[in-house]
């Protein structure tokens, strides 16, 4: 038995901030931060909202996707940096509000790669059989972490969780390994503190190494998987800005009609985006059932990797 992907579910605050609205504070304006992201707004959590409840959210969504119960989830992992307290961790909260309530729960802190990172987690379980169902979310609200004066980092974050439920089955391709890397000499580019708990960034290096690194990880992907970018139907990449996604495409020389493009209205929601990026696309009618993907993402860290899997492939035999 394998490991595929069966069920998606996606959740976003109810408060939408657009780039007018960030104006009224920041030397900006939506021209520029249009130009140079891609972003025309996104949501933030507001009033009594929580990281627990958009997850909340999209695990059931993602259950009745696959037409599968809570009862039956072996693990939820949760993909976060923004956790709403310390400790407990998200997880928990969830698999108990969802009815989860044999799973093993626990959340996973890898920035904007944590998807990805949960996502092989996932797989791994399931091949080794310490699992048959697996829920995986990406959920941050970066709002939380974002210095509200400084308009390179505020104009590009937003708020949002994404979840797939995992299963075992005889899969014919299913998941396969992904490539994961890290490179911690490199920590300084992208981090917060335990003082100040908001983002400091150098852009320029970001960019760089952003765009080197996931491509260079997708053909490592790909070369694993036996494929080649001409067997890939979408790419769909942590979305942190569109000159990093479209820089990272023409480096890997995939065309604009094969690359997931969902950063407009969520802007960069860290761990979420690669989950939210494929609910956009399924939602749009740009990703279907049996496409081959390639998932690729890059945060602090540094840490970055990507994978190849069928998008909710059919499995000859269910587990």
């Amino acid at each position: 038995m394998n490991a595929g992907i069966c069920g998606l579910g996606s959740a976003l605050p109810a408060q939408v901030i657009t780039n007018e609205d960030l104006m009224a504070t920041l030397d900006t304006s939506d021209e520029w931060i249009v130009r140079r992201t891609g972003i025309q707004e996104r949501r933030w959590l507001s009033g009594s909202e929580t990281v627990a409840d958009l997850t909340t959210t999209a695990c059931l969504q993602a259950l009745a996707d696959a037409g599968r119960s809570a009862a039956d989830v072996d693990y939820v992992i949760v993909s976060t940096i923004t956790a709403d307290r310390i400790t407990p961790g998200v997880a928990p909260e969830v698999a108990f509000r969802i009815g989860a309530h044999s799973a093993a729960a626990y959340d996973v802190a890898a920035a904007c790669a944590g998807f990805i990172y949960a996502l092989d987690q996932a797989a791994a379980l399931i091949e080794s059989g310490r699992a048959q169902l697996v829920l995986v979310c990406g959920a941050d609200a970066m709002s939380r972490i974002v210095d509200k004066s400084d308009r390179t980092t505020t104009v590009i974050f937003g708020d949002g969780v994404g979840a797939v439920l995992v299963a075992s089955g005889d899969y014919q391709f299913g998941l396969q390994p992904f490539e994961l890397c890290s490179d911690g000499s490199l920590g300084d580019l992208l981090y917060v503190d335990n003082d100040e708990r908001l983002i400091r960034m150098q852009g320029q290096e970001i960019y760089r190494n952003a765009v080197r690194c996931m491509a260079e990880a997708t053909r490592t992907a790909l070369t694993r998987a036996g494929m080649t970018l001409d067997d890939v139907d979408l790419f769909v990449s942590h979305q942190a800005n569109a000159r990093i996604i479209e820089s990272t495409a023409r480096e890997l020389g995939l065309p604009d009609e094969r690359v997931a493009m969902a950063i407009s209205h969520t802007a960069n929601t860290s761990s979420a985006s690669v989950p939210l990026a494929l609910a956009y696309c399924e939602r749009e009618g740009l990703l279907h059932a049996g496409d081959r993907i390639v998932l690729a993402a890059f945060g602090a860290g540094l840490v970055w990797g990507a994978g190849v899997l069928t998008w909710k492939e059919e499995a000859r035999v269910a587990a």
